[in-house]
Order: structure tokens, then sequence, then C-alpha cells
């Protein structure tokens, strides 16, 4: 069976109209009962395959992007909406790959104090959010990453994390944690997401 163009235009201004990313719930709420919106999706992806503007698949929903090879073209047009330090860079990180983790075992990797003000920033920004209590003395707090970190470093899922095999290759990651360069700043020019909020710091 022939997928219906019109049902892919739907999908398509559907996408381009929301100003967050859509589930498949919500695109097959607009299309009709016997449509498939995982077939609709793959024909969307498949008519937008080499152009400038993609549909990707964040977070479990689908949103457009542009083309990743795209990026150093538009790396003069970006404009820092969020400004990260460098300490709230390395507690993003550390909790992104460790989560569900404690403040002090946030501490205890940087080697360094976090500030309460790095982690309201992050808090502010939507990309972090307490996950529960940890079962021992004190039952600290823990932090874990949200759909909207997902989001906005293009990551379908936690999985979608480079290994840390692969951060330790870049140089972004030292063999012993507690090493004073656990987050070079040159070596994050080798992780383009992180690298940008590297340099969005810098600049402040």
């Amino acid at each position: 069976m022939s997928m219906d163009r019109n049902h892919v235009r739907i999908a398509e201004a559907l996408l381009f109209a929301a100003n967050e990313p859509l589930g498949l719930d919500r695109l097959k709420q607009r299309l009709p009962d016997d449509v498939d919106p995982e077939e609709v999706m793959a024909a969307l992806v498949s008519d937008y395959k080499g152009r400038g503007v993609e549909p990707v698949r964040v977070a479990g929903r689908w949103m457009f992007r542009t083309a990743p090879d795209l990026a150093p073209v538009l790396e003069e047009e970006r404009v820092a909406e969020r400004r990260l330090s460098r300490a709230a860079v390395e507690t993003l990180a550390i909790i992104a790959y460790h989560q569900p983790t404690t403040r002090a075992e946030v501490e205890e990797l940087r080697g360094v104090a976090v500030s309460k003000g790095t982690m309201d920033v992050l808090m502010e920004t939507g990309w972090i959010r307490p996950k529960g209590r940890r079962q021992t003395p004190g039952r600290p707090v823990t932090w874990g990453t949200t759909d909207e970190f997902l989001i906005h470093f293009g990551l379908e899922s936690l999985g979608d994390l480079p290994g840390l095999d692969e951060l330790k290759a870049t140089g972004l990651l030292s063999p012993d944690p507690r090493e004073p360069g656990l987050f070079d700043a040159q070596a994050r020019e080798n992780v383009a997401d992180l690298a940008e909020a590297a340099r969005q710091a810098e600049e402040d």
C-alpha cells in the first residue's frame, strides 16, 4: 500500500508549526485512524534526506533540526540563549553519566564543592531535576537529566551519549576522574554539544 502524500504533508506541517517536539500519539490524533504515524514519519524522513533541515527523533518525540553536516556553516548564526559556566558544564556532564547521583558524589568526582547557584542554573534551564532520595543516612536527594536535556543536545535517549571509552579517546575524560584534567577546555572541541556550551561560557 503506497503512502498517502497528504498524510506526510500533515505530519510535516504539524512538526513545522509545533513549538516543542511531538510524540507519535500527538501525530496520530491528527491523522486518520487507520494511518500508522511511524510509517508516515519514515516517509517524511526519506523526503528530507540530504536537505538542510531534517526531522529527527529526540527523547522519543519528533522535531525539525538543521542537518548536522551544516553546523560549521551555521556556527556564526547561532545565538547563545543559555550560557553555562565551566562548573555548570562539568556538573551537568557528571549528572548525565552517573545519574541518579547526589550532590556529594558530583563534588567527589569534580574534586571541588558544587555551589547552590550552579545547581539552580541547571534547574532553571530545565536540564536536571530531583530523582528521589538515596536510601542511605541523611537520605540525600539524587539528581538526573530531563527530556529537555535530551532535546537540547539532540539525543533520542541517554544511551546515545558518547561512551566513556570514546570520551577518554577524545581527551574529554581523563583516565582518573579525580584528576584536574577531567574536563579540559581544548578537549571540549571534540564533543560538539558540550563544546558549544563551553564556548558560550567563555564568552561571558
